[in-house]
């Protein structure tokens, strides 16, 4: 008897879902080229060239005797060095497998079919994931000098919006909004919507940030009850393979994220590995200052080849190369990985880690030859 299968019955709003492109695995372009793995350089994840600390290590090797049991679900000694070091009370705190986790939890506490979120065009491709996932309607909007038009973006939330999603700095573009103006729109929009419409801002690079630029984001979440100031330590911490991220809200907002995100989602030796790296202060100043070196490496490389880029403020560079995907290609085949962002509506672009110097200079050449038809 012959059996015909009948296809998969599942939510417009889901098939509709393209999957997240992480950044190409060494290994596998290693595989793809027969490439020497030890030779490839990756600068397309925005990960810390360094590493993780060396104290973070430290930390999971002792916690590693504990692997046996579920780990704390509340994760209390991680809320509770958190909540040091931002002056909030624990029940502020909501902790995520990596900010990503944390963003997808603000949306499925918050968005449903019939409600809709404000974005920005260029803006982290999350944002239109996790409101596709809830069947939520998508107000994307243009963006200003690839960064949030922030006015056009208040003036977009409509009666059913539920979120506003802003990235600061802005991942792909690099894109920085000042203080007084996200305080000015956030004032905006709990005047006018109050606790209806809900704020992430999202501060995934606010490490690498130089230091007139940072501000005091936590002093908003004591004032507006509808923002959700989301961090990771998968970024300047070095710690984006244990995935660790965290947000910082008033409890009715902690409440409601916190009965939808998974129980025991950070696991043992990630909450034992951001407790030390939130305090290896040196760990996180050689970031910057490595960061901040190589930024200038690359752009001064881009001015020198004759290269748009966005003077950006996070780990990473976007630069305008014109053929992307073909110059993308070439860079592969040198085992160079960088990041295209053609599903981010820039398809002309490369967004490019800052990476060890070495690593820089093994880019910057294989770049100049490429562009030179060498």
């Amino acid at each position: 008897m012959t059996t015909v299968s009948s296809p998969l019955h599942a939510p417009a709003h889901i098939s509709a879902i393209a999957p997240y492109q992480a950044g190409k695995p060494i290994d596998e372009l290693a595989r793809e080229f027969g490439l020497d793995p030890a030779g490839i350089v990756k600068l397309a994840s925005n990960e810390n060239p360094l590493g993780m600390p060396a104290s973070a290590r430290a930390a999971m090797i002792d916690a590693a005797n504990t692997l046996a049991r579920y780990p704390d679900p509340n994760g209390f000694d991680l809320k509770s060095a958190l909540a040091l070091r931002y002056g909030v009370p624990l029940n502020w705190i909501t902790l995520g497998n990596g900010s990503n986790d944390i963003l997808e939890i603000a949306g499925l506490a918050l968005l449903e079919p019939g409600a809709s979120a404000v974005y920005a065009e260029h803006a982290f491709v999350v944002y239109r994931l996790s409101t596709q996932a809830r069947g939520a309607r998508h107000i994307m909007v243009a963006a200003r000098d690839y960064g949030h038009d922030l006015q056009a973006m208040f003036s977009a939330i409509a009666d059913d919006t539920r979120l506003v999603f802003i990235a600061n700095p802005n991942n792909p573009t690099g894109t920085f909004l000042p203080a007084a103006e996200i305080e000015a729109f956030l004032e905006a929009v709990h005047t006018r919507h109050g606790d209806r419409v809900t704020v992430v801002l999202d501060e995934a690079y606010n490490e690498y940030l130089d230091p007139e630029l940072r501000f005091d984001s936590v002093q908003w979440v004591r004032r507006f009850p509808n923002l959700i100031v989301s961090r990771t330590f998968s970024k300047a911490y070095g710690l984006a393979g244990l995935r660790v991220g965290f947000a910082i809200a008033q409890p009715p907002l902690t409440d409601l994220m916190n009965r939808v995100r998974q129980p025991f989602n950070v696991n043992t030796l990630a909450q034992a590995a951001a407790i030390a790296a939130l305090s290896d202060h040196e760990f996180l100043q050689r970031s910057y200052e490595l960061n901040k070196a190589g930024r200038q490496v690359l752009t001064e490389a881009f001015d020198t080849l004759g290269l748009k880029y966005v003077r950006g403020h996070g780990n990473f560079v976007l630069v305008h190369v014109g053929e992307a995907a073909r110059i993308n290609l070439e860079l592969l085949k040198r085992g160079v990985i960088v990041r295209p962002v053609a599903g981010d509506g820039l398809p002309e672009w490369l967004r490019v880690t800052i990476g060890l110097p070495e690593e820089n200079a093994v880019f910057i050449a294989a770049l100049t030859d490429i562009l030179s038809g060498a």
